[in-house]
């Protein structure tokens, strides 16, 4: 909570020249580029919900708890007094009141429930969350994403899918049936195969009525607290889609051995592990051996939030630099209005408008159906976004200064988390290659991405050569691989580019085409060109 009038006349100096504590903010009213992405992307029904969640991600209430719930980390309860085993992960209340704060909201189901434009306004609200609390965002979207995953399995998407789709958030550690609502993890990677999944050795014995017996061990899994898991398991057929709930179906508990919480860089509130099964029941989910055609739903689904997360981390990085400067004076002026501060500040502010156009366009691909643009929109805007957040929440962090890097603030906690989803659901090198290997035996969902890069031809001359060369790129197979981080980091620029054109004001899209596409920019943030119209971009970063 902000302190209440502290005092400023110490001992042995006076303070000054500090900006105020950033609080009772609404992220939602300060975003310009937000609320024009999700006008035009079929999120408007949503306003009323994401004015009231921007206004309460903004108080210093919420911050705080925050702060709370990554300070006093979970912790791991494997046995109760009597030395009976129970696998029970404890947290702090803040982290329970931010993910009823999320579950009530809608974050895991407004997808689901809206009649339309449900994943535009799902990726919204939790952009608002995820720029004040990362941690609790893993089993919020876990739970989102496990949606059209379980509906391969018609009559358990019957007991549980109005559970995953509630509102009300229920901690309990209870069967299902005893529960206003539930939350899902996974469990996929292994010691041996990592992201090759199909090096998995857990093995899956049939017991009866899609009922099987699984043994083995998963080297992370993800919100252990969770009442059910998506897990891999090798069954008669191959590798196979399990679902894997906390109890059995006679409300006994099922083995499901939590050996030890990760010991993480960053993403401390929210819990990861090491677990093990032994006889532990899993329900099969789609057909036995098509385990990652069948997962591949969730996975395509978290994705989408792996994008949304560098964009939410950034853009409160930005909100914090935008802060600070407006208020701290350097010789003799503000730094918001020292030429060479401004200029870093615009720069940043270019990243993020560029990657909230990109996320939202994608996410409204999810909303029309339009499989073919997000299989690989999605995997090159959480490749590209997620490469820029660690350098971008670096350099907010400078514009603070000593301050910045100090525990006591929040870009501290924006920093250690921002490599965190370049990692989870595939990290660079095996989202570049799912772009290329998706490229060559999808034609179609090629043709689509750079459908829509040409929807702004004409408008830069720079940009159309740039398209032009990247699909030339793509006729030369033998090149594809050496080069597909080059590759994947162009076509997002590409697609950002041709999303400001048209959509953006034209001192940001000018800019953008300008430091991006024609390469007129240094390597690191501020190094722009002259010419720039500087004052635009900054105010519609945050106006006023």
């Amino acid at each position: 909570m902000t302190p209440r009038s502290p005092l400023t006349e110490l001992p042995t100096h006076h303070v000054t020249n500090q900006p105020p504590i950033l609080a009772d903010i609404n992220l939602y009213d300060i975003d310009p580029p937000l609320q024009d992405a999700i006008k035009r992307n079929g999120g408007s029904f949503a306003i009323d919900k994401l004015h009231g969640l921007g206004a309460i991600m903004g108080r210093s209430e919420t911050y705080e708890a925050a702060d709370t719930a990554n300070k006093m980390k979970p912790q791991l309860q494997t046995f109760d007094r009597y030395g009976r085993r129970i696998d029970e992960v404890n947290f702090h209340p803040a982290y329970h009141q931010l993910m009823a704060l999320g579950v009530g909201f809608g974050i895991p189901s407004i997808a689901w429930t809206a009649a339309d434009g449900g994943h535009v306004a799902h990726t919204a609200l939790e952009y608002l969350f995820a720029q004040v609390e990362g941690g609790a965002c893993c089993p919020l979207t876990m739970t989102y994403a496990a949606v059209p995953a379980i509906r391969h399995a018609p009559e358990l998407a019957a007991e549980w899918e109005p559970k995953l789709l509630s509102t009300i958030y229920d901690p309990v550690v209870a069967p299902v049936a005893d529960k206003s609502g539930a939350t899902m993890g996974m469990a996929m990677t292994e010691k041996q195969g990592g992201s090759d999944v199909r090096a998995n050795t857990t093995r899956a014995v049939a017991l009866t009525d899609g009922w099987y017996s699984l043994t083995g061990h998963k080297w992370f899994c993800s919100a252990p607290m969770s009442d059910a898991f998506l897990t891999l398991a090798q069954a008669d057929k191959g590798l196979t889609c399990f679902f894997v709930p906390r109890w059995r179906p006679d409300g006994s508990r099922n083995p499901f051995f939590i050996q030890r919480l990760k010991d993480k860089l960053g993403n401390w509130s929210n819990a990861s592990s090491e677990i093990e099964y032994n006889n532990t029941w899993g329900y099969r989910v789609g057909e036995e051996g098509r385990g990652v055609p069948t997962i591949i739903d969730m996975v395509h689904h978290t994705r989408l939030d792996t994008a949304m997360a560098p964009t939410a981390l950034m853009r409160q990085a930005l909100v914090q630099a935008i802060h600070h400067t407006r208020y701290r004076i350097a010789f003799q002026k503000k730094l918001i209005d020292q030429p060479l501060m401004r200029a870093v500040l615009a720069d940043m502010a270019l990243e993020v408008e560029a990657a909230v156009s990109l996320l939202f366009r994608v996410a409204r691909a999810y909303d029309d159906q339009d499989t073919a643009f997000a299989r690989i929109a999605v995997a090159t805007a959480k490749y590209h976004i997620n490469k820029r957040a660690p350098e971008f929440t670096y350099e907010a962090m400078e514009c603070l200064g000593g301050i910045g890097y100090v525990e006591e603030g929040i870009l501290a906690r924006l920093y250690r988390e921002a490599p965190l989803n370049s990692i989870w659901e595939g990290s660079g090198n095996v989202i570049c290659l799912d772009v290329l290997r998706t490229g060559s035996k999808e034609p179609d969902a090629l043709e689509a991405v750079f459908t829509e890069m040409k929807k702004a031809k004409g408008d830069y001359a720079a940009l159309d050569h740039e398209i032009s060369l990247l699909q030339d790129l793509w006729t030369r197979p033998a090149a594809l691989e050496p080069q597909a981080r080059r590759i994947v980091e162009r076509m997002a620029i590409a697609l950002q580019a041709s999303l400001l054109a048209r959509y953006a004001p034209p001192s940001i899209a000018d800019a953008f085409v300008q430091t991006r596409v024609a390469g007129d920019r240094g390597r690191a943030y501020g190094a722009l060109p002259d010419g720039l119209n500087i004052d635009a971009i900054l105010e519609r970063a945050w106006p006023g």
